[in-house]
């Protein structure tokens, strides 16, 4: 697989490699055997059996916590530094020097001063710092914060792990080398590795449906019956409809292509792009006929997308679409509010009832990084921590980064862990969790029935996930391209709610043509001819 970062129309490939001018940081590829010298090998953790076993990459699941919890570090990894570690926090910001921080502190052998900052800003904070001499030591990046100049400073400012993790080298850190190789491939940036990556589910998204509510009722299996189910399920006088918007996920039924950088294609040799499909032009027509019936919520209709989990839950709508990592809490929420509440997964078909078509998510959606200040021996030292951090479920190191200390953060009832008041403070969420993650895994000791029905549900779909064309390489769009693609934002809209026609793409097609559509599909396809596709 390739792995490249690209900024400003520029390839950022193998910099400070050739002869380390200024045009030769610039040149060059890091696929192939250049690849293959710049990540860590592979090397796989069984430590705890699960209760739902991974099929095709997908996350397996757990339903109880392992007794005895294994140990997955054998030492204390630290040597008594200070690191200053800033990351995002979307939630409460913990007082510092607090029960947990000491606990993990005390644990990795080391002080980690963290700077968590609010996660709805954190764009403009990373820019800030970026911008000036001040780096951290340590630094997490998500990355939909990876705009405008910040990939640039990525390679400018921040340690290349090459040395320290590549091929053999990360067998140091058994934990670190359980992560999958796509993620790290995805943690290659200016052709060397450089983030620790938080790995990500093969399928991210999903179709949620009311199973109570339904009860014995036929589950649709192709978009003739989403229809037949639309028109069984909408009863407006009752205040009820059958769906919410549901557009990423018909997207998915229709075999449609992500978004940037993987809305493209080869057709014959040739870079098509997704507005150019016919599956683009069928999934609006599909979802047209579901606003034409009636069966979309009105509020839907009407863009209130933050009230969507809000009509699920109260029975206004029957299906609705959303991440899969909002699952466990809506479920763990109405188990008190309402005991008949049953949200399943919807199992993902072609639109003709055959198998889907489902392209995998990024492999990783959010990295930390090392400053290049520190020295050799800070490195070693900060990623025998970021091995701790890594540490699988069922282990002593996994429950204290995410639990905390017994009886302080969190009890144990029936097996099952439960935050304390203190620890729903500290210790949730957890700046630690972002240093590095090990393999997703769905693992809910206290709910134990989800924790089946959505690995089980992953496992289903697993087989059917396929690579997009760029899958795992790092690309940024040139900036004179980035408006070209946003007219269709409005226009899919438009069309889905009766307001424009679906041959009204044909027009908005040939304008993002003449308007840069062919340069910048010229631009892919150079990137394809010199590095490769990522699949």
């Amino acid at each position: 697989m390739a792995a490249v970062a690209v900024a400003g129309g520029v390839p950022l490939l193998a910099a400070c490699g050739g002869s380390g001018s200024a045009s030769g940081a610039r040149e060059g590829t890091t696929t192939g055997k250049a690849l293959r010298k710049a990540v860590p090998g592979y090397a796989p953790l069984n430590l705890v059996e699960p209760d739902v076993a991974s099929v095709n990459g997908s996350s397996p699941g757990f339903t109880k916590l392992p007794d005895p919890l294994v140990t997955s570090v054998k030492s204390v990894p630290g040597k008594g530094s200070k690191f200053r570690v800033m990351t995002p926090l979307w939630g409460t910001v913990p007082k510092k020097n607090n029960a947990y921080y000491t606990a993990v502190n005390k644990a990795v052998g080391a002080t980690l001063n963290f700077d968590p900052q609010d996660g709805n800003t954190y764009q403009d904070k990373i820019g800030a710092v970026l911008a000036g001499s001040d780096i951290p030591d340590v630094m997490t990046i998500p990355g939909w914060n990876m705009q405008g100049q910040i990939r640039n400073a990525i390679t400018a400012k921040f340690a290349d792990l090459s040395p320290y993790l590549a091929g053999d080298a990360v067998k140091k850190y058994p934990n670190l080398a359980n992560i999958p190789t796509g993620a790290w491939q995805y943690s290659v940036f200016g052709g060397k590795l450089r983030g620790l990556p938080m790995p990500t589910p093969v399928i991210g998204n999903a179709i949620f449906y009311r199973k109570d509510l339904i009860g014995p009722g036929a589950i649709p299996a192709s978009a003739d019956d989403l229809l037949a189910f639309g028109k069984e399920y909408t009863a407006p006088r009752k205040k009820v409809w059958a769906f919410d918007d549901l557009w990423t996920c018909i997207q998915k039924i229709y075999g449609l292509l992500p978004d940037a950088p993987h809305y493209w294609r080869l057709e014959d040799g040739k870079l098509v792009h997704k507005i150019e499909t016919k599956e683009y032009r069928e999934a609006l027509a599909f979802a047209r006929k579901l606003h034409d019936g009636g069966y979309v919520h009105p509020d839907a209709e009407a863009n209130k997308d933050a009230d969507s989990k809000i009509r699920f839950t109260s029975g206004h709508v029957v299906m609705y679409n959303d991440g899969t990592g909002g699952w466990k809490g809506m479920v763990t929420e109405q188990a008190t509010a309402n005991a008949k509440f049953d949200m399943q997964a919807l199992d993902f078909f072609s639109h003709d009832g055959g198998r889907p078509v489902l392209w995998q998510d990024d492999p990783a959606g959010i990295f930390t990084f090392l400053s290049k200040n520190l020295s050799k021996a800070r490195i070693e030292e900060f990623l025998a921590i970021a091995d701790y951090a890594a540490a699988p479920f069922g282990t002593k190191e996994f429950m204290l980064t995410n639990y905390g200390v017994e009886g302080t953060h969190y009890t144990l009832k029936d097996g099952a862990p439960t935050y304390t008041p203190q620890g729903v403070e500290e210790a949730q969420p957890s700046t630690f969790l972002f240093l590095a993650s090990p393999p997703t895994s769905i693992a809910y000791p206290d709910q134990p029935q989800l924790a089946k029905d959505y690995a089980a549900w992953m496992a289903r779909q697993a087989p059917n996930v396929k690579k997009p064309l760029f899958f795992g390489m790092q690309i940024v769009e040139p900036q004179r391209y980035a408006s070209l693609y946003t007219p269709f934002d409005d226009l899919q809209k438009d069309i889905r709610r009766g307001r424009k026609k679906v041959s009204d793409v044909d027009d908005a097609v040939n304008t993002w043509k003449k308007s840069g559509g062919e340069k910048l599909r010229a631009w892919y396809q150079d990137i394809l001819d010199k590095n490769g596709s990522g699949n």
